[in-house]
């Protein structure tokens, strides 16, 4: 019941499990139920506003009664409370037992220490300048403008390589068109060293230097069949034009880049590997082998859209990027809480304590705020 309702609900169910939830649904337990399952997994949007949780529950019984196509069963007008938050928030673990009578309880000081984070980001220029950028305000110089939330450099070509470094702190994000046209977006606590101008058919180069970006990169053909290349700490990238994400945090022993388009070779100086569309490397020392696994693209890629997608992934995990992205410290003192693994798709705009609150709840996990970080006993 739990399964099925929550693909209902997330615009996921099949024809035949809507069938069997009719059938389900039959039984005044199964009813009691997908009632609580439902209260369950919007209540933590009461944070929002107050939605009348029965009337909602007897229009969406009125739809499912009726039987009408799935498209016009989902997401009627009494999920808005959800859609402000932008997407259905839904976190579980295998021993996850719902129960909804536990009311939420915010605290003022983890909403206070953890907001969301925003555009933001420190452009040094080639002379050592530092400009700050930042949403709301503007920046304009002859090869270079901003508006706040994205950088465009406009020299194509230059007689001389001169570079500029972009970094994004923790709690931040921002864009940076490069001037082959290829487009680049950072994650929070990422840096990134690029050329403001490219010389015609000489191989372009740039170098994650850390964090994480997601990269559409201009096509050769575009620029007399000059490939473009991505280097990081144990790695080189090498494409003719696609799309692709590279992960590389200083905190983590690995690296992962992720091909969404095109094609794309890894190499670490003694091995190299050609990726498929949806294939993943994994790297973990300059020198070693490099492992490939197919992976959920969107899941790896969502952050780019402002979602935070977690698929079976470890509470320390999801841990970083929270304290990424918050730009609070989080710490887990009980070590064996690490390896814990959740299911969430959540939208970044959302508060840490919205966040917060499910995982507590599914997983009897405490935290407490100390001189601003983050807890979790």
């Amino acid at each position: 019941m739990k399964k099925i309702t929550i693909k209902y609900i997330t615009n996921t169910i099949s024809s035949k499990e809507l069938a069997e939830l009719k059938e389900m649904l039959k039984e005044k337990k199964n009813q009691d139920l997908f009632k609580d399952y439902i209260k369950d997994y919007y209540d933590v949007h009461t944070l929002l506003n107050k939605p009348d949780i029965d009337k909602a529950f007897d229009k969406l019984w009125g739809t499912i009664e009726k039987q009408k196509p799935i498209k016009q069963l989902l997401f009627s007008t009494w999920f808005k409370y959800a859609a402000a938050a932008v997407i259905v928030l839904m976190f579980s673990v295998s021993f996850y037992l719902i129960n909804n009578q536990k009311q939420i309880e915010t605290n003022p000081s983890v909403v206070k220490t953890g907001s969301p984070g925003f555009n933001k980001a420190i452009l040094t220029l080639e002379d050592g300048s530092v400009i700050v950028l930042k949403k709301g305000q503007s920046y304009n110089a002859a090869k270079v403008t901003s508006n706040g939330e994205q950088i465009v450099y406009n020299n194509r070509e230059g007689s001389e390589v001169l570079y500029n470094y972009l970094t994004v702190p923790r709690g931040g994000k921002f864009e940076v068109d490069l001037a082959d046209g290829t487009r680049v977006w950072l994650n929070s606590e990422s840096k990134l060293k690029f050329p403001i101008s490219f010389k015609e058919g000489v191989t372009r180069q740039v170098e994650l230097l850390y964090g994480e970006a997601y990269f559409d990169v201009s096509p050769s053909k575009n620029h007399n069949g000059a490939s473009f290349k991505v280097s990081s700490k144990l790695q080189e990238v090498e494409v003719l034009g696609t799309e692709f994400n590279i992960k590389a945090y200083k905190d983590e022993v690995s690296e992962y880049t992720t091909l969404v388009e095109g094609k794309v070779a890894v190499n670490n100086g003694g091995v190299k590997k050609e990726l498929k569309v949806g294939d993943q490397s994994v790297l973990s020392d300059i020198k070693g082998d490099i492992k490939i696994r197919f992976v959920n693209v969107y899941n790896e890629t969502a952050w780019r859209k402002g979602i935070f997608s977690f698929k079976d992934k470890p509470l320390k995990d999801i841990m970083k990027s929270l304290s990424r992205w918050y730009d609070v410290d989080i710490i887990i003192k009980n070590k064996e809480l690490e390896d814990i693994k959740f299911n969430g798709v959540l939208s970044k705009t959302m508060s840490l304590e919205e966040i917060l609150i499910p995982i507590k709840r599914s997983s009897n996990l405490k935290y407490k705020v100390y001189d601003g970080k983050i807890v979790i006993e």
